[in-house]
C-alpha cells in the first residue's frame, strides 16, 4: 500500500514518537510512505534516512494555504491510497483534503480530553478510520458520544530494535553514574510534575533507600517541578543516590542502567509509551493501576501494578524487586510480552489490515483509467 503521513507538530511528544515508530514500520514492511513534517522537527530528524520520502512543511492552523499546498503537492506525486494523521490540528485539513483528493483518511488521537463538541462529532463520522490508542481511551471517547464502530483501538508502536538490552550499554552508563555493578536503580522517566506522582516515588524511593544500601533512583526528563523535587531529595540522607539527569534526546539508552522502571502517576495517563519501552529493554515496570498503563504491561508477570499515591505500597513494591530472583523472570517476560503486542511490525500489520477493507471497496470503484466511477 502507499501512505501519505502529515504530522507537522514541531513538539517532541508522545504522539510524534509514535509517528515516527508506526512510519518506519510502514516503510520496513516494504509499503511507500511519504511524510509531511516540520523542518527540524523531531519526526523530521529521526525520519531522515529511514526509507521513507520526506518532505517539509507545516500547518501553522487548520487554515494555513502553505500546509495544505504541501500536501496536495505530495498527494499529487505519490498517489497515496490512506492519509494519515497523528495531531488534532491536522484532523480538519485532513478530513478535508480527502474528501477532495478521495483519498480515505485515518486519524489517531492520543489524549483523552474531549475536542470541541463539532469536531468530537463530526471528526470520528467523517475520518474512514478513528484510532485510539487504548481501550482506555477509547471508552473515554464513547463517553463523549462517539459511536462505538467508529472507534478501533491500535496502541503505540515500539521498534524493539531500538529498545532493547544492551550490556555494554548497560555497563558504559553505570560507570558514568559511578555505580557499582550490583547497584539496584529504580529508573523514572517522564515530565516533572506533581500529576506523574514523581513526590510519591521520592518518599517510597527514599525509605526503600534506608532499607536496601543498593539502591539507587535515576531521573530522566525535566518540567515545572523538578526544582522542588531535587530540593527535597538533596534533603534526604541519601541524597548522593538520587540522581538528576535531565531531560534526553533518547531514553532507550538511559534503561540499560535502571533495574526497574517506576511509573507512579496520579493522573490518568491515556497509555504509558516508557512502559513499554523500558519493558522492551527487559526492565520490570511497577505501574499506577490507573488509565491506560494497565494495558501496557502484564501484571504480576512483567511488573505490578500498584495504586496511585500509596508511597508505603511503592515502598513495598520497590524493595520486592531489589531480589533479583522476582525482577530477573520479568525482564525477561517483559521484553517477550512487548515483542508480541507493541512491536512496530506487530502494531503495523495490525493496521495494515484494519485499512484493508477501506482500499478494497475504493480500489474496487475505480475504473480501469484510475478514475472513480
Amino acid at each position: 500500500m502507499n501512505f501519505l503521513l502529515v504530522g507537522t507538530n514541531p513538539e517532541n511528544t508522545g504522539a510524534a514518537t509514535h509517528f515516527v515508530a508506526l512510519a518506519e514500520a510502514l516503510a520496513e514492511a516494504g509499503h511507500a510512505v511519504t511524510v509531511v513534517a516540520a523542518p527540524g522537527s523531531l519526526i523530521a530528524v529521526e525520519l531522515t534516512g529511514h526509507g521513507v520520502d520526506l518532505r517539509l512543511g507545516k500547518f501553522r492552523n487548520v487554515l494555513d494555504p502553505h500546509g495544505y499546498a504541501t500536501v496536495v503537492r505530495a498527494a499529487g506525486q505519490t498517489h497515496p491510497d490512506w492519509l494519515i494523521g497523528n495531531f488534532g490540528k491536522e484532523y480538519w485539513p485532513l478530513v478535508a483534503l480527502g474528501r477532495v483528493l478521495r483519498i480515505p483518511v485515518a486519524l489517531f488521537r492520543h489524549r483523552t480530553p474531549p475536542m470541541k463538541k463539532l469536531s468530537a462529532w463530526m471528526l470520528p463520522r467523517l475520518a474512514q478510520r478513528f484510532f485510539a490508542v487504548s481501550r482506555y481511551a477509547r471508552q473515554a471517547y464513547l463517553d463523549c458520544g462517539i459511536p462505538p464502530e467508529r472507534v478501533q483501538i491500535l496502541p503505540n508502536p515500539v521498534n524493539v530494535r531500538r529498545c532493547h538490552p544492551d550490556p555494554q550499554q548497560r555497563v558504559a552508563l553505570r560507570q558514568r553514574l559511578g555505580l557499582d555493578e550490583d547497584a539496584i536503580v529504580v529508573g523514572y522517566a517522564g515530565r516533572l510534575q506533581r500529576s506523574k506522582g514523581i513526590f510519591t516515588l521520592l518518599i517510597a524511593t527514599s525509605v526503600a533507600m534506608a532499607r536496601e544500601p543498593r539502591l539507587h533512583c535515576l531521573w530522566l526528563g525535566d518540567g515545572p517541578d523538578g526544582a522542588a523535587l531535587r530540593e527535597l531529595a538533596q534533603r534526604d540522607p541519601n541524597a548522593s543516590r538520587h540522581h538528576f539527569i535531565g531531560w534526553v534526546q533518547d531514553s532507550a539508552l538511559w534503561y540499560n542502567a535502571m533495574s526497574m522502571l517506576a511509573f507512579p502517576s496520579l493522573a490518568p495517563e491515556t497509555f504509558g509509551r516508557v512502559s513499554v519501552e523500558a519493558q522492551a529493554a527487559g526492565i520490570p515496570v511497577l505501574g499506577s493501576d490507573i488509565g491506560g498503563i494497565p494495558e501496557t504491561m502484564q501484571a504480576g508477570v512483567s511488573g505490578l501494578l500498584l495504586p496511585p499515591g500509596d508511597s508505603a505500597a511503592w515502598r513495598d513494591a520497590i524493595l520486592g524487586l531489589c531480589d533479583p530472583a522476582v525482577r530477573g523472570p520479568m525482564g525477561l517476560a517483559a521484553r517477550q510480552f512487548v515483542e508480541e503486542h507493541f512491536s512496530s511490525a506487530s502494531v503495523a500489520a495490525e493496521l495494515i489490515l484494519s485499512l484493508h477493507t477501506v482500499h478494497h471497496v475504493r480500489t474496487s470503484r475505480r475504473r480501469p483509467g484510475g478514475a472513480f466511477s
